[in-house]
């Protein structure tokens, strides 16, 4: 298949992330505003050209006055940086259908090269005949190295809040014409 462009679905498409939280337990969250347009043909992933865009003001932990102080200057400071992007740099093939996308990733004004393993789920088309593509993609990053160094100390020990975020995307794209 030639390269096409794709651009995600996002209700069947996911960004979600865990942090440890005081060093005994790990909370989760969700963006539920972000697109993506993928130019690249689904079966060689290496020369596609990958951007995302998050509104992080859509981070959503289950909790509203964590997402509250989640979005503010301790943390995304979505007022001032309110997307968080992801420029693709490199894509290499590791094995069948699986990938290293490697890209440069901006969270709070601060833009560094970060790695993605991502895995090409499949292709098809859906009952009103539009191609489709999934993939996954799993990757960590540390929070501190984008600014976002918030946090407490416990009085047993260590930090309130992990330094590493562990990143899972589910992605469903449809083909454009």
């Amino acid at each position: 298949m030639a390269k096409t462009k794709w651009i995600v679905d996002p209700t069947h498409s996911s960004i979600d992330f865990s942090v440890k939280h005081m060093m005994i337990a790990k909370v989760k969250g969700t963006f539920h505003a972000f697109e993506a347009n993928i130019e690249a043909d689904p079966n060689d992933l290496t020369s596609a050209n990958i951007q995302v865009a998050v509104d992080v003001s859509s981070v959503d932990t289950r909790n509203g006055d964590r997402d509250a102080h989640l979005r503010s200057g301790d943390f995304f400071d979505g007022e001032n940086h309110p997307k968080m992007t992801f420029q693709s740099t490199s894509i290499v093939k590791t094995g069948d259908g699986e990938y290293d996308v490697k890209g440069d990733l901006t969270i709070r004004g601060v833009t560094r090269p970060e790695t993605l393993s991502v895995t090409f789920e499949g292709a098809g088309k859906d009952p009103w005949g539009n191609e489709k593509v999934g993939y996954s993609a799993t990757g960590s990053i540390k929070r501190s190295d984008f600014g976002l160094t918030y946090n407490a100390v416990l009085e047993t020990g260590g930090v309130l809040i992990g330094d590493e975020i562990k990143i899972s995307i589910e992605i469903e794209a449809v083909q454009q014409a």
